[in-house]
């Protein structure tokens, strides 16, 4: 198996040894790594020339700043490789990470998901993140209904927890949407919608860093519009698109609704009012009278829902 392993910088010079040296470091040799410079202003562009001028495995490509979605798709166009991985540039793999999942894995699996461990950067404190079941499924719909509902303290849509076909991903046009946080929200259901069989393993092959006060760890109004178009895009998807347990994604989605007014502050109430596709919404709410009501509240009055679900 030959690993394309893509690596969107920006400004992470602090990191970015520790992640190279991960990649480094695997027992399997058959790799190549896709530094995207996403316009970095530190000292990450020269730590990207000495890691390539000692390996050429190490391969770089320099964009003006676009956003983390924007560096894994031009990641993508660039990899040469049969097997992807996104690997943040603050976070780092395992030693073993390829050997596990090329062990794991055959050709038959458009994708194969695994463990991680949690770094609290803080605390400098490590925690395995869950327990997983091994078990392969025959599509990524079945993996996702399985599964999404399952409490996790590493998030189920992390892009970061798989490892995909190339050619699976490319012919279903498989990209993120650029210019939005929270992404792998709207990544990983619709490429779990597209993919057939699939496998979980339980190997830990991801490590990844939580920093205070990151663009991850703190919310602002951004976070709170792009978790609506979010779930207006995934919303039309799902609505138009046929598949088993619907009610589990239509979950989800009123979920993300919601969690963009819980958080949002009552200045912002009529922007986000205003960018909710109400039909679709509407369509999605319709899995459990609790989500009905709270559709109800938040199209009316969010300040009250907002207010309801504070005292609970």
């Amino acid at each position: 198996m030959h690993f394309s392993i893509i690596i969107p910088v920006y400004n992470v010079e602090l990191y970015l040894r520790e992640c190279l040296d991960s990649v480094l470091a695997q027992t399997c040799g058959d790799w190549e790594a896709v530094c995207v410079d996403d316009g970095s202003t530190d000292g990450s562009a020269a730590i990207l020339a000495e890691y390539a001028a000692q390996d050429s495995r190490f391969r770089i490509v320099t964009q003006p700043n676009s956003g983390l979605s924007a560096a894994r798709n031009t990641g993508l166009d660039h990899a040469r490789g049969d097997y992807i991985l996104f690997l943040d540039s603050d976070d780092w793999l395992s030693h073993n990470a390829l050997y596990c999942i090329s062990e794991k894995t055959s050709d038959n699996e458009d994708f194969v998901a695994f463990n991680g461990c949690l770094y609290y950067q803080e605390s400098n404190f490590t925690d395995v993140a869950d327990t997983l079941e091994e078990i392969s499924h025959p599509t990524g719909w079945d993996y996702y209904i399985s599964h999404v509902n399952e409490h996790r303290r590493f998030a189920f849509t992390c892009a970061v927890i798989r490892c995909y076909k190339k050619q699976f991903l490319i012919q279903n046009q498989l990209y993120f949407k650029e210019g939005i946080l929270h992404e792998d929200n709207l990544f990983t259901p619709i490429v779990c919608y597209y993919a057939q069989k699939v496998k979980q393993i339980n190997d830990i092959i991801y490590y990844y860093r939580i920093r205070p006060n990151s663009i991850m760890t703190t919310r602002g109004h951004k976070h709170n519009v792009d978790t609506v178009i979010i779930a207006n895009t995934l919303s039309s998807f799902f609505t138009t698109h046929h598949c088993k347990r619907t009610d589990i994604v239509f979950r989800q989605i009123t979920i993300r609704y919601q969690s963009a007014f819980f958080w949002a502050k009552r200045d912002e109430d009529k922007h986000l009012t205003s960018l909710v596709n109400w039909h679709l919404y509407h369509k999605v709410s319709r899995t459990r009278p609790r989500h009905r009501i709270n559709y109800l509240l938040i199209r009316i009055y969010p300040f009250l829902y907002r207010w309801l679900y504070s005292h609970i």
